[in-house]
């Protein structure tokens, strides 16, 4: 009998009624890739260039919008182009964090208008459910998804035990918009109450702080390896900023990362 962890990303997406978690398993294995890189740059066309030359080997483009400092109208039209032609989801990495009322209107309006753009996007559960019911009436109109900060890569976080599971529980309830994690680790039905160990929980992870080789940096982001995030911990999607363009061949670096996370999807799911 086939498990999250050892069915493939297309067997999974039965089991999700989120658009957009249901389009993010099935382009995984079309393309062969559970790579996102974290386009954490400032300006226009850097950002751009990533997103033409890294597309073809990346599931998802993460973005920092409001770091961007030439944004225009422009670039989203660009950038959505860039999604279609090479067939990955767009991130907009804003950690929403406010009350309902506010993060709706952050959401929809403001200069960035992410809705109309980001197929994904995420919150902290900190200020509690209204949060993600404030997001969920902007989002799932437009068939977006949202993933919750349920733990974080850098040194010192609070985003652990209790807190954790709260956010994994209050996911739970709103499985038409929440569709994922932003985490460490996938977590175990028998740490969530309410839950019956064994049962299937099916919820996608997306994990940054990836790196081959650093062990982290001066402030506070640790690197674990594609297999401790895929196949030790039960994650799903690596996240990989500097590890691909802070040095050397930008194209060559995505494909060693790609390589390393897929493979270590295969031997999870016993295709290798």
């Amino acid at each position: 009998m086939s498990t999250v962890l050892t069915s493939t990303y297309t067997q999974r997406a039965a089991a999700h009624s989120n658009p957009t978690a249901v389009r993010l398993l099935h382009l995984m294995d079309a393309k062969m890739t559970n790579l996102s890189v974290a386009a954490d740059v400032s300006t226009k066309a850097e950002l751009l260039r990533l997103a033409d030359i890294l597309g073809p080997y990346i599931c998802v483009f993460k973005t920092h919008i409001d770091i961007v400092t030439d944004f225009d109208d422009d670039l989203v039209a660009q950038l959505t182009a860039l999604a279609a032609k090479h067939d990955f989801l767009i991130f907009e990495d804003r950690k929403f964090a406010d009350i309902g009322n506010t993060v709706k209107h952050q959401y929809a309006d403001g200069i960035y208008h992410i809705a109309s753009w980001s197929h994904i996007t995420n919150a902290h559960p900190l200020p509690g459910e209204g949060i993600v019911h404030g997001l969920k009436e902007v989002g799932l109109p437009l068939s977006r998804g949202l993933l919750l900060l349920a733990e974080m890569s850098s040194a010192g976080s609070l985003a652990t035990g209790p807190y954790t599971i709260e956010a994994v529980k209050m996911a739970q309830r709103n499985r038409d918009f929440v569709f994922g994690f932003i985490g460490q680790r996938r977590i175990p039905t028998s740490e969530v109450a309410g839950l019956v160990e064994g049962s299937e929980d099916d919820f996608v992870y997306m994990t940054p702080g990836v790196g081959l080789a650093a062990a982290g940096d001066a402030l506070g982001q640790q690197y674990r390896t594609p297999d401790q995030v895929i196949l030790e911990s039960g994650c799903d999607v690596i996240i990989v900023g500097r590890g691909i363009y802070g040095s050397g061949d930008v194209t060559e670096n995505a494909k060693t990362y790609r390589a390393a996370g897929w493979n270590a999807y295969l031997k999870r799911t016993g295709q290798l």
